[in-house]
Formats: C-alpha cells, sequence, structure tokens
C-alpha cells in the first residue's frame, strides 16, 4: 500500500470543484487526512487571474506512481479540466502528487509555504 499527499488546487469555481475533486477522492481511494484549505494569489507568469483555493489530502492507494497520476488526470479532465491550458494559467482542478510514501517527489514543496503547511499538518515532521 502507498501512502501519498495529492495537492488539489482550483480558481475557476472553486467552492465547486474542491468539494467535488474530495468526493471523487475519497470514491476512489482511501483518504486519511485532508488538510484546510486556504485561499492563494497565483504563482508564476500569469498573476492577472482569480485567486486559487488550495489544500491536501493524505490518501492510501495500491496504485503504482505513474498510475495513480493517470488516474489524477482523469479525474481533472473529469471535473473540466482542459490538458494542454497555459501552465500557470486558470484551471477548474488541479491534482498534483506532492509526497510518495513519505518522500517529497515535487520541488513545489520547498517553494510554496502552503503545501509545507499542508504537509505538516498531515505528515508532521516529514518537512
Amino acid at each position: 500500500m502507498n501512502r501519498v499527499v495529492v495537492g488539489l488546487g482550483s480558481n475557476i469555481e472553486p467552492e465547486c470543484n474542491i468539494p467535488r475533486a474530495r468526493e471523487i477522492l475519497s470514491k476512489e481511494f482511501h483518504v486519511l487526512a485532508e488538510s484546510r484549505f486556504i485561499k492563494t494569489h497565483p504563482v508564476g507568469p500569469f498573476q492577472d487571474q482569480p485567486d486559487f483555493l488550495n489544500g491536501a489530502v493524505l490518501l492510501e492507494t495500491e496504485f503504482e506512481l505513474d498510475a495513480l497520476n493517470d488516474a489524477l488526470k482523469i479525474i481533472e479532465s473529469q471535473l473540466g479540466r482542459k490538458h494542454g491550458e497555459k501552465k500557470y494559467g486558470p484551471r477548474t482542478m488541479d491534482l498534483d502528487i506532492v509526497v510518495w510514501n513519505d518522500k517529497v517527489i515535487d520541488q513545489d514543496v520547498y517553494e510554496r509555504d502552503y503545501l509545507k503547511k499542508a504537509i505538516k499538518g498531515l505528515i508532521p515532521g516529514l518537512i
């Protein structure tokens, strides 16, 4: 069984899309815990867009890393994300694997305070 932290973010109807994503994740995987969700300003070259609602979930899955990533991309698509959009542009849903079996695998964790805080709340002592 793999223990994973998945980051969730949305700035297109986040009040609808974040709960829908959490619901889908809880049906597809064993969700152990959720972080607080907070509003954050856009990061990157496209600052002229709405704030994001960001947080994370800790889950267990039998999926291997690539299979889980593929499953998360399908969930993003179900929630209206069109892949190929601007990397830092507005999105209905962004699901990223940030921790895999207690190892940080997404370097954004070290650059984004909200991710660090979310992970500390889910796995104290990891960072």
